[in-house]
């Protein structure tokens, strides 16, 4: 089907003043139908700018848009890999925790007087004038006592040495008493502190508990002074 050409009447719209000096102009602009090479290759080439703009301004848009679609999936992520985070740490900390104890109970099979000595190294100036001290553990033998009796000695401790049998307490578990203090040290006890201490360290990391104490982690030796009434018996 032929387009018709929609024709305009002519109209003289172009007014003058009276000396003939144009003051409006005929807003009339004929339709050029020809162009030059040179006209039409500026015309391809503002054409082109022109494509180009709106495409960048399109992709703009679209990489704003995957932006925001991407800043909404993190957001709502963030909480379960949050939860799923902390679910990791709990488990590699009870995992090692759980690994450190297998370890540390075949070291105290192999060595059961390493916690002793410890606890007497550490408590070097607390005994040092004391003339008396008492150890309580199971165990207690002949060859036992002058082991203990011996590390008493390395440690510097020259008063008398007393022992007493405790059967109740587990291997390489002791208690110390003297004139005006005692110490004690369970590895049970040892490692239920030390889990309570890693659960408060796991909440704190969490931001839902409170902070640990400056003592939760320290080595777990029980020390406390003893009033004259809790004198050590013989």
């Amino acid at each position: 089907m032929t387009e018709q050409t929609v024709h305009r009447p002519f109209a003289f719209d172009t007014e003058f003043d009276v000396s003939g000096v144009v003051v409006t102009p005929s807003g009339f602009r004929p339709i050029k139908r020809s162009y030059s090479p040179a006209e039409v290759e500026a015309l391809l080439a503002q054409a082109r700018l022109e494509a180009r703009e709106t495409a960048l301004a399109e992709v703009e848009s679209l990489q704003a848009m995957a932006i925001t679609a991407i800043g909404e999936a993190v957001a709502s992520g963030a909480p379960a890999l949050t939860q799923l985070i902390q679910l990791h740490r709990q488990q590699a900390s009870h995992l090692a925790l759980s690994a450190a104890r297998v370890v540390a109970a075949a070291a105290l099979d192999r060595f059961p007087d390493g916690p002793l000595q410890a606890a007497l190294e550490a408590l070097g100036q607390e005994i040092d004038a004391t003339p008396r001290l008492v150890i309580r553990s199971a165990g207690l033998d002949e060859v036992v006592q002058t082991r203990m009796t011996q590390l008493c000695a390395e440690a510097g401790f020259s008063g008398l040495v007393a022992f007493r049998e405790d059967a109740d307490l587990p291997v390489a578990a002791f208690q110390l008493e003297w004139a005006d203090g005692r110490a004690a040290f369970d590895p049970e006890a040892a490692h239920a502190r030390m889990s309570e201490a890693l659960a408060s360290a796991l909440a704190t990391e969490a931001g839902h508990a409170e902070t640990l104490s400056d003592g939760a982690l320290r080595w777990p030796l029980m020390i406390c002074p003893l009033r004259s009434s809790q004198t050590p018996q013989p």
